[in-house]
C-alpha cells in the first residue's frame, strides 16, 4: 500500500493546523484527516464523527503501528513542505 496524493490545506485555529486528504494506490481516497498541534509537536488525526452520544469515533483509521507511522510520516511531510515549518515541529521527529 502507497500513500499516492496527500492534499493539505492549512488553518490557523488554535491547535487545529491543517485539513488533509491522502490518496492510496491512486484509486481510494481518505477525506478529513487533520494535523494536530499538540502538547509534544504535530500529530496526525484520523477522520472522526460526533455519535448520538457525543462521544467522537474514528470514521477509518489504520489497523496497525507501521501503517499509521507511513500515513503520519507522508502527511507531516506534505505539511511541512505547504505549510512552510520545519520537521523540529512535528512529533515523530524524536
Amino acid at each position: 500500500m502507497q500513500i499516492t496524493e496527500v492534499s493539505v490545506v492549512p488553518v490557523d485555529e488554535d491547535k487545529l493546523r491543517a485539513y488533509v486528504n491522502i490518496t492510496i494506490d491512486d484509486c481510494f481516497m481518505v477525506r478529513g484527516l487533520k494535523v494536530i498541534r499538540g502538547a509534544k509537536g504535530l500529530f496526525v488525526a484520523m477522520p472522526n464523527k460526533k455519535g448520538k452520544n457525543g462521544l467522537f469515533r474514528d470514521v477509518a483509521h489504520p489497523l496497525n503501528m507501521e501503517t499509521r507511522k507511513m500515513i503520519e510520516d507522508k502527511v507531516l511531510e506534505q505539511y511541512e513542505e505547504t505549510a512552510g515549518v520545519g520537521p523540529q515541529d512535528s512529533a515523530l521527529a524524536s
